[in-house]
C-alpha cells in the first residue's frame, strides 16, 4: 500500500492538509514515526518535534505490548495482557525498568537536536507509521495533554479498525490512510520497511530545525519589505 515511510507521511500530510488546524505542532514516534511526521509537517507547514515513549513488551512475547511509556512520567498497562500473560509486578516493574532506560538514553540523545516545542495549547498530531496494539499511541497521546495540548490528533497511515475506535475514546481524532479489519503487522503494508535508525532521527530533527529557521528568516524579511513599502 505504502512505498515508504516518505511515501506514506506525504499521503497523511495531504489528508491533513485540507484541514484547518489552527497552531499546530506535528510530534513523531520514535523512530519509525518520525521520517512519517517530517513529511506531515512539511506538507501542512508545522515545527517537528518527537515524544518518546516505549513500549512494554510481554516477555516471552516482545512483540505483545502489555503496556507503554513516556516522558513526563506517563504509565499506560493493560491488565487485562498482564493477567493473561500471568506477568507479575515484579516482572512488569523489571520491564518498566530496562526500557525506562532506553527512554532516558533517546531523551537525552533527541533533545541535544530539538530542544522541547511547547504543546501548551496547541493542536498536537502525534504521528507514527502504523499502529498494532494502540498502547505506545495511547502513552504518546497521554503525554501530549499533560503538555497542555488544546486538542489531539492521532494520525498514522495504517491501523485496525478495532484499535483506531478504542483510540478515538481517549484522543479528538484519529486519522488513517487505512484501516483494515484483517491486521496482522505494520510492516506488511509498507514494500520498504526497513528500521529507522538513531542516527537519522537525529538527522530529521536537525534538518526540521534547520527549515524552521529558515522560515522564520523569510518571515521576518517579508515583514520587513511590507514595513518599507509601507512607509514609501
Amino acid at each position: 500500500m505504502f512505498r515508504d515511510r516518505v511515501d506514506a507521511g506525504r499521503r497523511l500530510g495531504e489528508l491533513l492538509k485540507a484541514r484547518r488546524l489552527g497552531s499546530v505542532v506535528v510530534v513523531g514516534l520514535p523512530r519509525g514515526g518520525v521520517p512519517v511526521a517530517f513529511e506531515v509537517a512539511r506538507e501542512i507547514g508545522a515545527p517537528l518535534d518527537v515524544i518518546v515513549v516505549r513500549k512494554l513488551g510481554v516477555p516471552s512475547q516482545p512483540e505483545v505490548a502489555m503496556g507503554a511509556i513516556g516522558e513526563g512520567g506517563v504509565r499506560v498497562v493493560d491488565r487485562e495482557i498482564v493477567a493473561t500473560a500471568r506477568v507479575s509486578d515484579a516482572v512488569l516493574a523489571g520491564v518498566e525498568q530496562m526500557e525506562r532506560a532506553e527512554l532516558e538514553r533517546r531523551l537525552a540523545l533527541f533533545r541535544k537536536v530539538r530542544p522541547r516545542v511547547s504543546l501548551f495549547e496547541r493542536t498536537v498530531i502525534v504521528v507514527d507509521d502504523g499502529i498494532a496494539t494502540g498502547s505506545t499511541a495511547r502513552a504518546a497521546c497521554l503525554v501530549a495533554v499533560a503538555s497542555g495540548a488544546a486538542r489531539v490528533i492521532l494520525a498514522a497511515p495504517v491501523a485496525p479498525r478495532s484499535v483506531v475506535e478504542e483510540l478515538s475514546e481517549v484522543v479528538d481524532e484519529v486519522v488513517c490512510l487505512e484501516t483494515p479489519d484483517m491486521f496482522v503487522a505494520v510492516g506488511k503494508w509498507y514494500a520498504d520497511f526497513d528500521q529507522t535508525r538513531d542516527e537519522e532521527v537525529v538527522d530529521i530533527l536537525r534538518r526540521s530545525v534547520e527549515m524552521s529557521a529558515r522560515d522564520e528568516d523569510v518571515a521576518k524579511g517579508q515583514g520587513l519589505s511590507r514595513g518599507r513599502q509601507a512607509t514609501e
